[in-house]
């Protein structure tokens, strides 16, 4: 008996399933227009029409849509803004201070002072917020318009901005320690002769 009612449940399951495939099937039999997320009868469209056929077409993207991160390094001033509001810790910087003072200027004439020996940003642990386009000062970091960034190995995901190569980096950190050291034995010796006066 219970095997005649579990038979019965399973074919009236699968009947149903099936019913709602077919109606699906024969109601769904025009071809989505592609029109822009303003239109009054945008949402309107999606009733009774087939998926667009992706990628050949595509739906719009919003002007205000939030998807991909991009950085031109060359307006970067390494302030480091952008990896401190970022609520999943998904932009990593390393900034290396310039021997020389001023080192250039970005396009909006800000004056950059430091070295961006590194600026990775994780998309795969990216939420999209935008919080790191807004307080950027020179707005050298900006979401795009692009989406569809498949790939088959999780690491492809993380994006460098950086254009500084491993080797002047490090020649740029032992200047500065060069510097630093300098500093310290000059201040050193000032104290010390400073001392020895008094006494």
């Amino acid at each position: 008996m219970k095997l005649i009612k579990q038979t019965i449940k399973g074919l009236t399951t699968a009947w149903m399933g099936l019913t709602l495939t077919m109606r699906a099937l024969f109601a769904s039999n025009k071809k989505r227009k592609v029109v822009s997320i303003t239109d009054n009868n945008y949402f309107k469209l999606q009733e009774n029409t087939n998926t667009i056929q992706y990628p050949k077409q595509a739906l719009p993207v919003p002007e205000v849509g939030r998807y991909q991160l991009d950085v031109e390094i060359d307006d970067c001033i390494v302030c480091d803004l952008c990896a401190k509001i970022c609520p999943v810790n998904c932009i990593d910087i390393e900034s290396i201070k310039s021997t020389q003072g001023v080192i250039g200027e970005t396009s909006d004439g800000s004056k950059k002072m430091l070295y961006a020996a590194k600026f990775d940003i994780d998309m795969a642990k990216c939420m999209y917020c935008g919080l790191c386009t807004i307080v950027c000062p020179t707005e050298c970091i900006t979401m795009t318009n692009q989406y569809d960034r498949t790939v088959f190995d999780l690491a492809q995901l993380t994006y460098e901005f950086s254009d500084m190569a491993p080797e002047e980096a490090a020649e740029k950190r032992r200047l500065l320690d060069e510097q630093q050291a300098a500093k310290a034995a000059a201040k050193a010796a000032a104290l010390k002769a400073k001392e020895g006066g008094v006494s």
